[in-house]
């Protein structure tokens, strides 16, 4: 094709909490005006971010523009619950496992590593990147079993983990909800917002220009270069660098094959200190994949407070409703009360919708999807780690390199065809829906 226009831009609810809670950012920079690069990057998250430092990397002189559509960190990079996963993570699985996860697992620490690398060469605060691990939290049978099908599956791998009884969760939480859990130590607890936003800023410091409040309409054949326009300005490169995960539909290309779904969170006011026990940082995400993520998080990453992340929806339209968000925010404080009912009289400050981008098969979109454009998209739920996996490895496609990063999602197969809608969306959100009430207590 020789142009791809924006069908929609990306629309939000609720506030991104992670982001908020830092505090205000510089005013924005939006493009205006005809400029050059020899990159552009489209969208600004984890995967646009290690795209354009990852260019610096291999071609330190390079002009890269980046161009995001809102503020940093204000989309998905400020709407997750901040889990770099190191393990298998399958969300279409019933205790995570997957298959090929020794190659996954390599790769995946290769992305907790570029990220740390990072953090020292921009001096973001460690507190934003806490390699502090993780808990698969048990309250029924089926959950018990799963975490000791998966702790099987990781020792056949050769990966540690410990399993916890009832006493050692309420040491960590606080609360006597949970049953049993899995610890693995090799998660890190993000701060997202606040690593996304240190990421812009080293960046900026090695020359890098991050055009923000600057979504793109469309991107076409200009003679051998691409023309990447916004609404204020224009750039012309010869080479295009998409990371806008699921947004990737919205330029045409997967089109019928990319499952849009939202999730939602909540996060508490800051508590009074001494209003809960246990240790002042901890995640826990279900063992059922269909279950309800809570973690707490202290000063260090924006207050005492705690999230609580549970309820899916597929929306075709990359639209999620207020009324959403409204619904999602009661269950969320049902679970929420379920675990700390002492804490009934503390106020939810935020709710919010974050979008994710799925398909049917589990892979992702990083490839050359036409001549000098680049796709590091599709991130499966997944997208701290794999976000950060597709733009280095966007980047490396588009500076002719090669890696083990390349090679795997090389050998990826295209997303498959979903069903027709309104079917699809119908079908899944029913399937949603059910798995959620199958993991009710978890």
């Amino acid at each position: 094709m020789s142009r791809y226009s924006a069908a929609r831009v990306p629309v939000h609810q609720g506030p991104a909490a992670w982001n908020d809670i830092l505090g205000a950012q510089d005013a924005a920079v939006p493009l205006s005006g005809e400029t050059t690069a020899d990159f552009v990057i489209v969208g600004a998250g984890f995967a646009g971010l290690s795209a354009a430092r990852r260019l610096k990397q291999l071609h330190p002189d390079a002009r890269v523009v980046v161009l995001e559509a809102g503020r940093v960190a204000e989309g998905a990079a400020g709407r997750n619950s901040g889990f770099m996963i190191d393990l298998p993570h399958e969300l279409t699985s019933d205790n995570y496992a997957g298959t090929d996860d020794a190659a996954l697992i390599a790769l995946n620490r290769r992305a907790i590593a570029f990220g740390q690398a990072a953090v020292e060469d921009y001096d973001i605060p460690r507190d934003y990147f806490d390699p502090a691990g993780k808990i698969n939290g048990a309250v029924g049978d089926a959950a018990e079993a799963h975490n000791t099908t998966y702790a099987a599956h990781l020792e056949a791998l050769g990966e540690p983990c410990e399993m916890l009884d009832a006493t050692q969760m309420a040491e960590i939480t606080g609360s006597a909800y949970y049953r049993s859990g899995l610890y693995t130590k090799g998660t890190v607890m993000l701060q997202p917002a606040g690593y996304v936003r240190g990421l812009a800023a080293g960046l900026r410091q090695q020359g890098v220009e991050i055009f923000e409040i600057s979504p793109v309409t469309a991107f076409e054949r200009t003679g051998p270069d691409w023309r990447v326009t916004t609404s204020g300005g224009a750039v012309t490169t010869p080479r295009v660098i998409l990371t806008v995960n699921g947004h990737l539909e919205s330029f045409g290309v997967e089109a019928g094959r990319l499952m849009q779904v939202f999730l939602f969170a909540s996060m508490t006011e800051e508590l009074d200190a001494g209003a809960l026990g246990g240790d002042p940082r901890w995640g826990v995400t279900p063992s059922d994949p269909m279950g309800t993520t809570m973690r707490r998080i202290d000063a260090g990453q924006g207050g005492n407070r705690i999230i609580t992340r549970t309820c899916a929806k597929m929306c075709p339209d990359m639209q999620a409703s207020a009324a959403d968000v409204k619904r999602a925010a009661r269950v969320q404080r049902q679970k929420f009360d379920a675990r700390f009912p002492a804490l009934d009289r503390v106020k939810m400050q935020y709710a919010w919708a974050g979008h994710l981008c799925l398909s049917l098969n589990g892979v992702s979109v990083m490839r050359e999807i036409d001549d000098g454009v680049f796709s590091g998209c599709v991130q499966n739920g997944l997208g701290t780690a794999r976000g950060t996996l597709t733009g280095i490895g966007a980047a490396e496609l588009a500076c002719g390199a090669t890696s083990d990063i390349t090679a795997h999602f090389a050998e990826g197969a295209r997303p498959k065809t979903l069903p027709p809608q309104p079917f699809a969306r119908i079908g899944a959100n029913a399937v949603m829906r059910w798995k959620e009430w199958r993991a009710r207590d978890e």
